[in-house]
């Protein structure tokens, strides 16, 4: 079962999936702390090459299925347009100021 995006439990992981969603590219940097990084299956990646390929030019969208680890540990499924869909994990490390730092995504 999907876990609406208005519940989810940390606010920089719910406003992360709102604009993922709302394919908010402005309103996504603005969630990332001013050095975040980011992996795909493991491998460190260019975050503004990764984010503009993989959700933004693609139309990248997620439904969560499960929350854990205070709400920054996602399942969900995610699907852009090139890729179709997919079941996938997301971590996220928040830091003091409430942006993030850092996430990593790869096929769960």
């Amino acid at each position: 079962m999907t876990i609406q995006t208005t519940r989810l439990s940390d606010p920089a992981v719910r406003a992360f999936v709102a604009a993922v969603n709302a394919h908010d590219r402005e309103g996504f940097l603005a969630l990332l702390a001013p050095d975040a990084t980011m992996a795909d299956d493991g491998d460190d990646r260019n975050l503004d090459q990764w984010i503009d390929q993989e959700i933004f030019s693609s139309n990248g969208h997620l439904e969560v299925d499960r929350e854990t680890n205070g709400g920054r540990a996602l399942i969900a499924r995610y699907r852009n347009d090139t890729w179709g869909e997919m079941r996938t994990r997301w971590d996220f490390t928040v830091d003091e100021d409430g942006r993030i730092a850092r996430f990593e995504t790869g096929q769960a």
